[in-house]
Order: structure tokens, then sequence, then C-alpha cells
């Protein structure tokens, strides 16, 4: 499955790509953007961890693995990758079928929430899935808050260990139904 470009009024998603190892390298080897992310992570974070990284997700999906990894990139901006979508959606996982981080200078801008509606419209639209979890470290309000604003139900909690220590997760399901009501505009009253 190739990784479609998808497109937001902010930003360009598109497929993950060798080049992209240096830009992520240097805004991903950062404390504040690893602690929220689950422990496979490594920390410290080896100086060769983006090539890696990088190198693997490709591999994984030459060799027919259904796995799509967006990097975001601004529109008016230099083309370089500022963050990360991966999204597995056939493939149950305690952790959930999604995952994404953004570069620390990116926060609070309501860039995440904007590129996972992107990617919510492809998962029930192209992808024709009726529905996905998503988990994040019960401490992280960020990621909360986008999983709010994009049209995730909080299900409970799970066991997941974390770079900050925590093992307190919370579970999320994305229905397709309450996706598509979401987009719909408001009806004018009566």
């Amino acid at each position: 499955m190739l990784t479609p470009t998808l497109h937001t009024a902010r930003l360009i998603l598109r497929p993950l790509a060798l080049n992209d190892a240096p830009a992520i390298q240097r805004h991903f080897n950062n404390w504040n953007v690893i602690r929220n992310l689950a422990a496979v992570v490594p920390w410290p974070y080896p100086d060769d961890g983006a090539e890696t990284f990088v190198r693997l997700q490709l591999d994984r999906i030459t060799a027919g693995e259904e796995i799509y990894q967006w990097v975001l990139v601004l529109r008016e901006g230099d083309g370089e990758a500022i963050g990360n979508i991966h999204f597995r959606p056939r493939v149950e996982s305690v952790k959930g079928h999604r995952g994404f981080w953004l570069a620390e200078p990116y926060w609070n801008r309501g860039l995440m929430s904007e590129a996972i509606a992107a990617v919510n419209d492809y998962a029930f639209g192209p992808l024709g899935l009726d529905q996905f979890t998503v988990c994040n470290v019960a401490t992280n309000v960020a990621s909360r808050r986008v999983k709010q604003k994009t049209g995730a139900e909080f299900i409970g909690f799970i066991d997941v260990a974390h770079h900050n220590g925590e093992t307190r997760s919370e579970k999320w399901i994305v229905r397709r139904e309450t996706w598509l009501r979401s987009r719909q505009p408001a009806s004018p009253p009566a």
C-alpha cells in the first residue's frame, strides 16, 4: 500500500522518505517529545536513530506491510518534516493503530488536530474502516486534546510503559459514524 499525500489548510502530509531522516533526528531527539512515547523508542536517542527508523519503516512498507507513514510539512515552509503520523489500520495492537509526534516549536497551534482530521478522512473514506483505536500516556494532555477534537471516544485505561515512568495509558476508539457526523455542517435552526 502506498501512503498517499494528503493536504490540509496549513499542512502537506506526504509519504516518509529517507531524506527526512536529518530533520526527524533534529526534531525528535528531544526529551519533551520522547517522554510521552512508549518505552520501545530508544532513549537517549542514538545519533543514527532517525535513519534507522526511516529505513526500517520503508523496508516494512516495501515488504507489503499495510502501514502508512506520513511526515508533516508546512505548506508555507521549506519542505522540512516537522512531525510524523503512523497508521496501521488492520493490525491489532495494545497501543492502538495510530501514533504521532510533532516538533516542539510547532506545539499548541492546532497543527496535529488538522493533520489527524485528514488521516481520519482517509481512514473512513478510501480505506473504508468502521473504527480504530488510539492511545496516549494518561498525563499527555495535548495528545488527549487532539483525540477529543478529532472524534475519539475514551473507552478505558491500559498498561503501556512510557519514558516518563508512567504505565497508565488512555485508550480511545474512533468510529466512522461519529467522525462523519462531526464533519457535517450544522443544520440551520428551523
